[in-house]
């Protein structure tokens, strides 16, 4: 995240860092990987590492294709316009070095299942499943996103279809699922399930009521149907759109 900070500073683009957390995420696994041989089991190892590899490089990659030949994300912008010193310096704190705590305490699974000396059993293979799942719903969602925003037909408007329109959070659900499997491939023992339950609570936290998603609902909110959409669809867990009387009845 240091070595992003500076590249931030050379283009003026602080929204590198949301590209740098999946190599983050990567570079912990692939680092944890190799420090842990010799001591955990090597097929866990490598499921955790390949799974988190996996997981980071394709949102990293997501997110390259998505903000390239754009400027400085808003949300930044925004974050960054406002408070005493230097903003290059609030940056640094607020959103690099930040970002590099919160992965270092959300990998903590990834961390702990890699030093599990027990074999393979039902919670990793569950784990597995998990994560297999939540990788295909954050993916899924990021392509129907992309595809509906090439459209010029629907510049301004609400993506409300495919899984946009059982949750408005898509990519969030997915990385909960994907994060609830590693934590379940790192409960091989009662100590590093309750060392991993803290960077479970902490991701859920973050992808509910983070700071991210609120900025991002509020630059939303004015959005023409964006009101009747967050009345019918669900902010996280995903279900079936209410009906538009429903939702009346709801508000």
């Amino acid at each position: 995240m240091l070595i992003t900070f500076s590249v931030a500073l050379i283009r003026g683009l602080h929204r590198l860092a949301d590209i740098a957390r999946g190599l983050a995420f990567a570079a912990v696994a692939a680092a944890t990987y190799g420090l842990s041989e010799g001591y955990g089991n090597d097929g866990r190892r490598l499921l955790v590492a390949a799974a988190t590899l996996l997981w980071g490089v394709r949102l990293a990659a997501h997110i390259a294709w998505r903000c390239r030949g754009q400027g400085e994300d808003p949300r930044y912008a925004e974050l960054l316009a406002h408070g005493r010193g230097d903003p290059d310096l609030r940056a640094l704190r607020k959103v690099h070095l930040l970002r590099a705590g919160l992965v270092w305490l959300v990998s903590l699974p990834v961390q702990a299942a890699s030093y599990v000396a027990a074999p393979i059993g039902a919670l990793t293979v569950l784990g597995a499943v998990l994560w297999a799942a939540g990788l295909a719903f954050e993916a899924v969602g990021d392509h129907q996103l992309a595809r509906f925003k090439a459209d010029p037909a629907h510049q301004g408007t609400v993506m409300d279809r495919g899984l946009w329109a059982w949750t408005r959070h898509p990519n969030h659900f997915g990385d909960f699922l994907v994060w609830w499997g590693l934590y379940l491939m790192a409960c091989g023992t009662w100590q590093t399930a309750l060392l991993s339950l803290v960077s479970l609570v902490a991701m859920t936290l973050l992808l509910t009521g983070g700071s991210g998603k609120r900025l991002l609902v509020a630059h939303m909110a004015d959005r023409p149907g964006y009101a009747a959409y967050a009345a019918r669809t669900s902010g996280f867990i995903p279900r079936p759109p209410r009906d538009p009387a429903g939702a009346a009845r709801t508000r």
